[in-house]
């Protein structure tokens, strides 16, 4: 049996405003509420499927999005329209600034409940 990753619930202050968040940024569709959850959907068969709930019980969480080159600008694109803060590194010191990891390019932003995001083009090489 090959083992995959099918969905993952994120926490949200309000569900519906950070499914549209990250659906708007990565060019994806919101799906229709199924329970407490709003789904997005990618490429690669996993949902994420947020949830609200109270913002005490929001703990930060990180999510990596591999992106081809075209998407990429496209996201950066939304970003930048959007006038929110990004950086080329998960410690937030170097804002403004993509990354160049593996030749690809790379930035990190926060979501609106306070989850770290991560754009990327190339991999990273996980026998580093």
């Amino acid at each position: 049996m090959t083992v995959e990753l099918n969905h993952t619930i994120i926490h949200a202050r309000d569900n519906r405003e950070s499914a549209e968040f990250l659906a708007g940024i990565l060019g994806l569709e919101v799906g229709a509420a199924w329970g407490p959850f709003v789904p997005v959907a990618t490429a690669n068969g996993v949902t994420l499927d947020f949830a609200s709930v109270p913002a005490e019980k929001i703990v930060m969480q990180h999510y990596a999005f591999l992106l081809s080159d075209e998407e990429f600008d496209a996201a950066f694109e939304r970003i930048r329209q959007a006038g929110l803060a990004y950086w080329a590194d998960p410690e937030q010191k170097l804002l403004g600034q993509l990354n160049h990891h593996h030749g690809g390019r790379g930035l990190y932003f926060m979501d609106p409940a306070g989850h770290g995001m991560e754009i990327l083009t190339r991999a990273y090489d996980a026998h580093q």
